[in-house]
């Protein structure tokens, strides 16, 4: 079966090459570029996991995750920040925001796939 991912990042750079990486690992990549195209996908189905920039225009990943979290059909659901942010404290903080974990940018191209699929698969000391 194939693996779903929604991947929130305002960047078109990192984006694309998020989505390479994953769709080349054989990934299913749904893509929005800001909060409510987020919401809008989800609206219609719910992705195995997220990947989820923290500086997003309008709304950012702090609030949409806590938004997110209160849907209970996204309950236990893997949101991981994707983000600049990688300072001392910042992984408590997400993770006390509802994040399941943080993979800190730029990426590392080469354990990127394995990763994220570590938090598919509830490896919450990944990233």
């Amino acid at each position: 079966m194939t693996k779903s991912v929604l991947v929130v990042e305002d960047n078109p750079a990192s984006m694309d090459l998020v989505k390479f990486l994953l769709e080349e690992a054989g990934w299913e990549v749904l893509s929005a570029f800001e909060a409510q195209a987020a919401r809008e996908i989800l609206d219609q189905r719910m992705p195995d996991i997220i990947l989820l920039d923290i500086q997003l225009p309008g709304c950012d990943g702090l609030e949409l995750v806590k938004e997110f979290r209160a849907r209970s059909s996204m309950a236990a659901l893997p949101i991981v920040a994707l983000t600049a942010h990688a300072m001392r404290g910042d992984r408590e903080r997400f993770l006390a925001s509802g994040f399941t974990g943080y993979i800190s940018k730029p990426i590392q191209v080469a354990g990127f796939v394995k990763e994220v699929e570590a938090f598919l698969k509830g490896d919450s000391s990944a990233g």
